[in-house]
């Protein structure tokens, strides 16, 4: 999940129309090969205004990406469990398996951990 983590936030700063002088970054670990400066900071959310700026943002988005999903995946209830393993949503990826967009690495979502719930 890190290395996805990572290459979002490149693909992320890659997008920017103006390049950024110094890019702050939530954690302990920079963003490898990044050609840019940069400054991992743990509780950055805490620390800094533009941190906290850049968590929110990311919140709405997967909160609209969820009910996006949820219109098109019925059957598992995401809208009212914004994705995570809910009882319902356990049973769902039980009876109709995982979708596209799940994490394969979770638990429940290979096929060879299905018999896990």
């Amino acid at each position: 999940m890190l290395q996805a983590t990572f290459l979002a936030m490149d693909r992320a700063i890659r997008r920017l129309s103006q390049t950024p002088q110094l890019c702050l970054i939530d954690g302990n670990r920079e963003v490898p090969q990044l050609q840019l400066p940069q400054r991992a900071v743990v509780q950055g959310d805490q620390k800094y205004v533009q941190i906290a700026a850049a968590s929110i943002l990311a919140k709405v988005w997967r909160d609209n990406l969820i009910v996006r999903l949820d219109k098109r995946y019925p059957g598992y209830s995401l809208a009212s469990n914004n994705g995570y393993g809910s009882t319902a949503h356990r049973l769902a990826l039980q009876t109709f398996g995982p979708t596209a967009q799940h994490r394969r690495s979770f638990k429940g979502c290979s096929p060879e951990q299905q018999s896990l719930f």
